[in-house]
C-alpha cells in the first residue's frame, strides 16, 4: 500500500500554564509570601536558570512538596477552558506540551477531562524538591516534529518564551494570553487572548 502523501490529520499541542490553567509557581507565590517564585517562562527563557534558582529557593526557604501539593489542590482552571478543551477534542486530536512536571500536572488533568499530558519529572527526596528531569531537552519542539514524522499537522498554542520553538516548528503557531514582552519579541505569531478567537483561529486552519 502505498503511502500517503499529503497529512490528512491534523493535532493540536497547546501549552498547559497560562493557557488552561493558572501560573502553579506564581500560586506558590501568592500563598507562601515567597514573592520570588513569581519568575516564570514568560520572564526567563533559559529554563535551566530558571529552574535552579527556583530549586535554591525551596531550600532556603524550607518548602516541601507536601506544602505545593496544597496549592495546587486548591488551583482549577482558567475560566472557560474545559469548555474550550471539550469543544477542540470533539474537532481534532489534542495533546498538552508542558514544562511543569507529573507531580504538579496530574491533579489539574482532572479537572480537565484528562487530557493527555507530556511533561518532566521532579526528583523528590523526603517530601523535599532535590532536583528536576527532563523529558527530553527541547521537548515541545521535539513533539511537535515527531507528530509531523507520523503525518499529521500540527497547530500550537502558547503563552511563554519557552513555547515559542513549539509553535516556529508548528504548522500553525497562536500565542495566547502571552505578556507584552513576548508579543513584542515574537510578531510573527497572531496574539490571541480568548478562547472563542482561539477556536476560531484553530477551525480556520484544521
Amino acid at each position: 500500500m502505498a503511502l500517503a502523501q499529503t497529512a490528512t490529520q491534523t493535532i493540536v499541542t497547546l501549552d498547559l500554564e497560562g493557557v488552561l490553567v493558572p501560573e502553579i509557581w506564581i500560586a506558590v507565590a501568592e500563598t507562601t509570601g515567597i514573592t520570588s517564585l513569581r519568575r516564570t517562562t514568560r520572564d526567563e527563557p533559559d529554563y535551566d536558570k530558571l529552574m535552579q534558582g527556583r530549586l535554591a529557593i525551596l531550600e532556603e526557604n524550607g518548602l516541601t512538596m507536601s506544602a505545593i501539593e496544597n496549592v495546587i489542590a486548591s488551583l482549577t482552571p482558567l475560566q472557560g477552558a474545559r469548555a474550550f478543551l471539550d469543544e477542540l477534542r470533539s474537532l481534532t486530536q489534542v495533546v498538552i506540551l508542558s514544562d511543569t512536571f507529573e507531580q504538579f500536572g496530574r491533579p489539574l488533568m482532572k479537572h480537565l477531562g484528562m487530557p493527555t499530558l507530556v511533561c518532566h519529572r521532579l526528583v523528590v527526596d523526603n517530601d523535599r524538591i532535590v532536583d528536576y528531569e527532563l523529558r527530553l531537552d527541547d521537548q515541545k519542539r521535539r513533539a511537535v516534529e515527531a507528530f509531523q514524522a507520523l503525518n499529521y499537522r500540527v497547530i500550537a498554542a502558547g503563552d511563554s518564551y519557552n513555547d515559542t520553538a513549539m509553535l516556529s516548528a508548528a504548522q500553525h503557531g497562536f500565542l495566547f494570553h502571552a505578556p507584552d514582552n513576548v508579543r513584542r519579541e515574537f510578531p510573527q505569531f497572531p496574539a490571541l487572548d480568548s478562547y472563542d478567537d482561539l477556536l476560531s483561529h484553530i477551525r480556520a486552519v484544521l
